[in-house]
């Protein structure tokens, strides 16, 4: 039966049901007996506690508050916990070994289901039968503007990188039968976090569940989609990659899932992360606010675990055009239902993963080499600066689209522009860095990939829309670090130098 067709069944049952009570006797009337109230459902929360043994006090004392343990991570002292009891985490925050505690998703559990909307989507698709391939080139390459642009495709004809670097991919899961990505995939290292932040191995849980989960197989695409005669390339198209699944059905990537995820790089030996998304339900993460912050210094965890088993994590820096070095004003978080606050953020406010310490933080550029009109930007806040695409920003190719060409669920190859679509860029340098000096540490490839970079001059006047007015202003004069930090990639220098 349909939900629409309930509703009217149940109309109808209670339309009679009134009727039938306005024609008895007065007397016969009772008070109907109160429904039971619905159980709460439970929310989630990140409990912080010592590293090591010591956790297990952190466990008892979530039991203790009527809390129940989802998943322990004893590597870096943080419990991710469940409980109907929306004073939890205050509660829990009174008990022996915990440090700090916070609902994790903003209590969004107990309100109706809501649906995120600022992933990057699919703005169109491309046939995989190119017509316009130079010999050697993949079909589509002709309109891949972006990687002659890092000097990819110089790159590639001296090295395409190692089976043995392995770059794990925390987004939305990758297509395992796609035929540009299939041939690097390694699925026995691949897993979902989307369970509560429990890993779960088995393919179903990994993969995307339907075609407009295509993110993340967009992004894999772009790091190492191989040169195998079909499709596009990727900038590395010779690595390994893994899937792990960070994004769950609703389009949210909760601060339970990134741990897992960062954990689990640790743990499988991964060379580099790409991280492609920021840590919900608030843009911002405020140390002022006490969820806030328990949440926050989780993820923190989880990313210092990953660096200190030499992972080279790459995040984008976000699609907002805000300059992060300067107060914000958030009118949109959370983004998982309810009300919205009106936040002017200051310094204790923090994207997740974007500006944490020891990540590699990337904005995007567009065919012209100029920051796309929706990056956000910020002296001391970016790294580096890759192609993101920009549809205002035309480049001279067969499909004049300035947006990035890349692998999507079924097989098929399509278009997308973001910061999303510049992370993988670096992440695929970063790959051929560790291809080429795998004796390198996580540290040394950073430097590497920061030195090689290629300075970019702050535009004059920036008008990202063509309106006339300025969108944005760069800081750093010749050296455009306000806008691309050490500035643009450089895939050629990764292989040679």
């Amino acid at each position: 039966m349909s939900r629409r067709s309930r509703r009217g069944r149940s109309l109808r049952i209670a339309g009679s049901a009134l009727a039938l009570t306005l024609l008895l006797p007065a007397g016969l009337l009772g008070s109907a007996p109160e429904a039971p109230a619905a159980p709460a459902v439970p929310a989630h929360f990140v409990v912080v506690g010592p590293v090591g043994d010591g956790l297990a006090q952190t466990e008892e004392s979530v039991r203790t508050v009527g809390g129940a343990v989802v998943q322990s991570w004893p590597q870096i002292g943080v419990v991710v916990a469940s409980s109907p009891d929306p004073a939890f985490a205050a509660s829990v925050r009174q008990q022996p070994g915990v440090e700090q505690a916070g609902a994790s998703r903003n209590l969004a559990e107990q309100l109706p289901p809501a649906q995120s909307t600022r992933l990057e989507t699919l703005e169109g698709t491309a046939n995989g039968i190119g017509t316009f391939a130079a010999d050697g080139e993949e079909p589509l390459e002709a309109d891949q503007w972006d990687l002659p642009q890092i000097k990819a495709d110089q790159a590639n004809a001296i090295s395409q990188g190692s089976k043995d670097t392995t770059v794990g991919v925390l987004d939305y899961g990758i297509d395992p039968t796609h035929p540009d990505l299939a041939p690097n995939l390694d699925v026995s290292r691949s897993v979902s976090c989307v369970n509560e932040g429990v890993p779960d191995q088995s393919q179903e849980a990994w993969q995307p569940q339907d075609p407009t989960q295509d993110h993340g197989t967009h992004v894999s695409g772009t790091i190492a989609a191989a040169r195998n005669g079909v499709g596009v390339a990727g900038v590395a198209p010779n690595v390994t990659l893994a899937s792990v699944r960070v994004i769950d059905d609703g389009g949210f990537i909760y601060p339970e899932y990134a741990i897992c995820g960062f954990i689990w790089a640790a743990e499988h030996g991964f060379d580099v992360t790409n991280n492609s998304y920021f840590v919900d339900p608030w843009y911002l993460w405020c140390d002022s606010d006490p969820d806030q912050r328990a949440a926050a210094e989780a993820v923190h965890r989880a990313v210092a675990y990953a660096e200190g088993h030499d992972v080279v994590n790459v995040v984008s820096a976000g699609n907002s055009n805000w300059d992060l070095s300067q107060p914000i004003h958030d009118t949109n978080s959370p983004n998982n239902g309810g009300p919205t606050q009106d936040r002017h953020t200051g310094p204790d406010c923090h994207i997740l993963p974007g500006e944490l310490p020891g990540v590699v933080s990337v904005s995007a550029v567009g065919v012209n080499a100029v920051k796309s009109y929706y990056s956000n930007y910020g002296l001391g806040s970016i790294s580096v600066t890759a192609p993101g695409g920009d549809a205002r920003q035309i480049p001279q190719t067969p499909s004049a689209n300035g947006r990035i060409l890349s692998s999507v669920p079924g097989g098929g190859w399509g278009w997308m522009q973001g910061t999303s679509m510049a992370g993988p860029h670096a992440a695929g340098v970063a790959a051929l860095l560790r291809s080429t000096h795998p004796e390198w540490t996580a540290q040394q490839v950073i430097g590497a990939l920061n030195n090689q970079s290629d300075a970019l001059p702050c535009p004059k006047d920036y008008d990202g829309d063509g309106d006339g007015v300025v969108d944005a202003v760069c800081t750093g004069g010749s050296t455009g670090a306000g806008f691309y930090g050490a500035g643009l990639i450089d895939a050629l220098d990764a292989v040679t130098k």
